[in-house]
């Protein structure tokens, strides 16, 4: 390892394998909140997100698009009762959300939490060191040392510097506690600061256009879209098609009713910003109104 190169466990080039293990295939899944068990969020949602494509996950409020985020990366709060999650050929429901993130998965929270006395930096590089121990952990892994894979304070320091570079953050920012006192702007840049370096091969985006004025989104979005590359796919969760004038996704999926009713390209998002989702309800049997879902669960602290 080199003070230039600081490339994560499995990161990089899309290895010559089958091409299962090259993307995110959703089945079936149904899934419910622990709290409520009665209550099914999402009722058989199947999706194929291959490394190298940006797909959008549009949908009306209450319609589990969050609670799909959280589901694919383990959160505890849901529980999954049927169907599967395949990444890089196994089924990753039954791992733990760190295996999940060591495995390349990465997601970037709508509301992320604070942590005081937790500098950035040194938050950033625990999760590095933990990222590019791969799955299993390696037994000869010395994040200290380079020559038994870990990295040198020296090459983290560098790239910091390129990646806080790429989210116009100066220094100071490495120095901060994570997310205290933080404007929602600096929230969502500190998460894709997190996706920069940690790398990811499959990067989950929820709502991280929420809360953003329109420069703040123009700077998290040529931040995404600087880290776009053949090796990434991404799942890009939205409730309004702006954040899409910055980020061209290559298929929009409407998630209604707990299921993907309707996928196609950008104009799709185009469409639902005109219509609204009554047509694509309607062209599925359900009635247009979608106000009557109660509201997602609010997820424990993660």
């Amino acid at each position: 390892m080199t003070d230039t190169n600081v490339t994560p466990t499995g990161s990089g080039a899309v290895p010559a394998s089958a091409d299962g293990d090259n993307q995110l295939v959703i089945r079936d899944l149904h899934v419910v909140p622990v709290a409520d068990r009665s209550r099914e969020i999402l009722a058989g949602v199947d999706l194929t997100v291959p490394r190298g494509e940006v797909h959008a996950i549009m949908g009306p409020n209450g319609s589990g698009k969050t609670t799909l985020a959280y589901a694919l990366m383990g959160h505890p709060a849901y529980a999954v009762t049927r169907g599967s999650v395949t990444w890089k050929g196994m089924d990753i429901l039954g791992l733990s959300p760190d295996k999940r993130a060591r495995l390349g998965i990465f997601l970037a929270f709508q509301y992320p939490t604070s942590i005081p006395g937790l500098s950035v930096a040194s938050f950033l590089r625990t999760a590095l060191n933990a990222r590019m121990r791969g799955l299993d952990g390696q037994a000869e892994y010395d994040p200290s040392d380079p020559a038994r894979g870990g990295v040198t304070m020296g090459a983290f320091r560098k790239l910091m510097r390129e990646k806080m570079g790429l989210l116009k953050l100066d220094d100071a920012f490495a120095g901060r506690y994570v997310n205290e006192g933080f404007s929602g702007g600096e929230k969502k840049r500190l998460e894709m600061l997190q996706m920069a370096v940690l790398q990811p091969e499959m990067a989950i985006l929820d709502e991280t256009d929420s809360g953003l004025d329109i420069d703040a989104l123009r700077i998290v979005a040529e931040g995404v879209n600087a880290q776009l590359n053949p090796g990434m796919g991404v799942l890009l969760i939205t409730h309004y098609q702006r954040l899409l004038n910055y980020i061209t996704p290559d298929y929009v999926h409407v998630l209604a009713r707990g299921r993907i009713l309707k996928s196609g390209g950008r104009d799709l998002a185009l469409q639902l910003e005109e219509e609204g989702y009554g047509p694509v309800l309607r062209a599925a049997g359900y009635d247009d109104y979608v106000g009557d879902e109660a509201p997602e669960p609010e997820p424990a602290a993660h």
